[in-house]
């Protein structure tokens, strides 16, 4: 038999619904003060409906959004309960909040940047990059008198672990793909 919407919850309940152990509420419980179950006798909780929504809100910024504990008490701090009701993700048959905010906008897709290219033309001039193609404590070569010191009679092998002969631009691939790579990863960690 199913309870009704409006029906208490126990915090094994919660915790099944939540997909979360019994440990992690009574944890929440004690970070943020929100959460306010009702406690009967010998301690044992009950949670109300809007309890369960603000936990769902809750653990949707903690792990759908990797937010940190003093994170989500800032926002509930700032924006208050209801905006933390209103970010989390409800199941079938529960109602909706009574005038739960709408959930903030986010960044359309057409605004973000597809080409590492364009990265890379947008960001500085990336610094020194050290050599990745030479051995620690090996001078670098340069592409044409790497090739010039491979003798023209030695050719490769056929057998299984020859490798494939020099190419005099890969260096140069590599070094625009690492720059690219470098460019987005200074874009991403915002720096």
């Amino acid at each position: 038999m199913d309870k009704s919407p409006e029906a208490f919850r126990t915090i094994s309940e919660v915790a099944d619904a939540l997909d979360v152990p019994p440990h992690v509420l009574r944890f929440w419980e004690s970070r943020f003060s929100q959460v306010r179950p009702v406690k009967r006798g010998g301690g044992r909780r009950y949670y109300r409906p809007e309890d369960v929504r603000l936990l769902r809100g809750i653990r949707g910024l903690l792990y759908d959004d990797g937010m940190t504990i003093k994170g989500v008490q800032k926002i509930l701090r700032e924006r208050g309960a209801r905006h933390v009701i209103g970010l989390g993700t409800l199941p079938d048959g529960e109602p909706e909040p009574a005038a739960a905010p709408p959930a903030p906008k986010r960044k359309p897709v057409a605004e973000v940047p597809t080409s590492a290219a364009k990265l890379a033309a947008e960001a500085p001039a990336p610094a020194a990059q050290p050599d990745l193609f030479t051995a620690p404590g090996r001078p670098a070569a340069a592409p044409a008198a790497a090739a010039a010191a491979v003798p023209a009679d030695a050719a490769p092998s056929a057998s299984a672990d020859a490798t494939p002969p020099a190419d005099p631009d890969r260096r140069a691939r590599m070094r625009t793909l690492v720059a690219e790579l470098e460019a987005l990863r200074r874009e991403m960690v915002g720096g």
